[in-house]
């Protein structure tokens, strides 16, 4: 007898509906590498780090992403969804234990006898305690449990892919801001340079070795300059307030702090480490949170097959009764009652097997997102690797561009000093070395978004123990 009741819970387990998840296989190794980023040298197969955000060794930006992991409001909304789902786990894990209530009741009556001419009153105490448990005979019980453990670590990796998204956010806002201050005193110092050179301009019209078309082609050069440093401005400031709130503050509560006042872009200078494909896949949250919630319907699947057959409950109940209080616990008192509950919703009308189906087709759709996300990732980080690289490339071509337009403009007023260029040749010159110079900071700021991107198609920054 022993031997079968320790068998019984194996044999219940054995006899649940439905189908049993099996994890999707894994991409093979030469379908999930990253390509040709990693034969570019720009990156390496070094494993990413937990905290990527250090490679740019800027210790504003590790108090920036650090805050924001802990205060940010979709952090703090998607710890609530995990609260939630694990509460609802243990609800559902309830079910295999057994349910219990206890009552207790007085009841005073009084009726008329006619027969007897008078009244007669009546005083009854009871105690009860009933207790039911539901075999979980076809396995309906443990496929919702199966389910919700599958919702739970869906909406834990909804938290660590929304960590994800935040670091990113949080970096990338404030590369923006540091690239808008960049831009905008480059347009100053272009404004200044020529600002100099108008009022060389004007002074040599006002010695009658000028004309006026050169101080009005001057005077162009001088407000273009000047009219790109508002712009600048404004953008600055906007990404100013979007990253505030990306660290749980108000906007105006970061005007004092450092990151308001930065004008140099975070860049990390060294070859990215990426790792390859098959970690990226096993690091991403979106990845684990597909491949969850395939699981989850995968089990409902098995809730509503389980709806077809019978339902057993043994139910039991004891009770205690009798007209005076302290008669209670007599054996004349005690009452009880045990035995099994049999319900079976016939499926004649086909709605439970339809509901089957549902799942089924819940379930399909589920694999095709699965297969979806593992695709997308892989996209995601091929395009971030891709615009990394160009935008390094791009970079480096216009820095060789900029120091030889500086060149070129400081030969070109030496000569002009000397007599041996024109003023529109110097002009010239000095436009070409403004725009060079605007699109390098521009180059600048696209570079270290491309490279953030990178970090956020790789899924990492979740693992921070930090925790909102």
């Amino acid at each position: 007898m022993k031997r079968l009741a320790a068998l019984l819970p194996l044999f219940l387990a054995a006899c649940a509906v439905g189908p049993d998840y099996q994890r999707p296989a894994p991409l093979p190794p030469e379908q999930a590498r990253l390509g040709e980023a990693l034969e570019s040298g720009a990156v390496t197969p070094s494993p990413l780090p937990e905290q990527w955000w250090r490679l740019f060794k800027d210790p504003e930006l590790d108090r920036l992403i650090t805050q924001a992991l802990a205060k940010n409001t979709d952090l703090r909304a998607a710890a609530a969804n995990l609260q939630r789902a694990r509460a609802v786990l243990s609800e559902v894990g309830a079910a295999r234990l057994p349910t219990t209530s206890a009552d207790a009741q007085f009841s005073h009556s009084r009726q008329v006898i006619p027969a007897f001419g008078r009244a007669v009153t009546n005083d009854f105490f009871s105690v009860g305690f009933d207790a039911s448990y539901e075999v979980d005979l076809f396995g309906g019980v443990s496929r919702t449990i199966e389910a919700a453990r599958a919702d739970a670590a869906a909406a834990q990796a909804a938290i660590d892919a929304a960590r994800v998204a935040v670091a990113a956010e949080t970096a990338r806002a404030y590369a923006s801001a540091c690239g808008f201050g960049a831009q905008a005193d480059v347009a100053r110092e272009t404004e200044a340079l020529q600002a100099r050179t108008l009022d060389l301009t004007e002074r040599r019209l006002t010695a009658g070795r000028g004309t006026r078309s050169e101080v009005d082609s001057a005077t162009v050069l001088v407000e273009q300059a000047r009219a790109q440093v508002p712009v600048f401005e404004a953008e600055r400031r906007a990404a100013i307030y979007a990253l505030a709130v990306l660290t749980g503050d108000p906007p105006a509560a970061i005007l004092d702090t450092p990151a308001a006042k930065c004008r140099s872009v975070p860049m990390a200078s060294e070859p990215l480490p990426v790792g390859d494909g098959q970690t990226l896949l096993a690091r991403r949250p979106d990845v684990r949170q597909a491949e969850r919630a395939l699981a989850a319907d995968t089990a409902r699947i098995g809730i509503a097959t389980a709806a077809l057959y019978p339902s057993i409950t043994l139910l039991g109940s004891v009770s205690l009764g009798a007209t005076r209080f302290s008669n209670l616990g007599n054996s004349g008192s005690v009452g009880y009652s045990v035995g099994p509950l049999i319900s079976w919703n016939f499926p004649l009308n086909g709605a439970a097997r339809a509901r089957v189906k549902q799942n089924e087709a819940i379930a399909t759709g589920s694999l095709a997102r699965f297969d979806g996300t593992v695709l997308n990732a892989l996209k995601e980080a091929e395009q971030a690797l891709a615009r990394a690289g160009g935008a390094a490339t791009r970079e480096a071509a216009l820095r060789r561009a900029m120091d030889a337009s500086t060149d070129a403009a400081r030969l070109s007023r030496t000569r002009f000093d000397f007599g041996a260029d024109s003023f529109l040749q110097l002009l010239d010159a000095e436009r070409q070395r403004a725009q060079a110079r605007a699109a390098l900071a521009q180059a600048e700021a696209d570079r270290a978004a491309a490279q953030i991107s990178v970090f956020k198609a790789l899924g990492g920054g979740w693992e921070s123990p930090s925790r909102p």
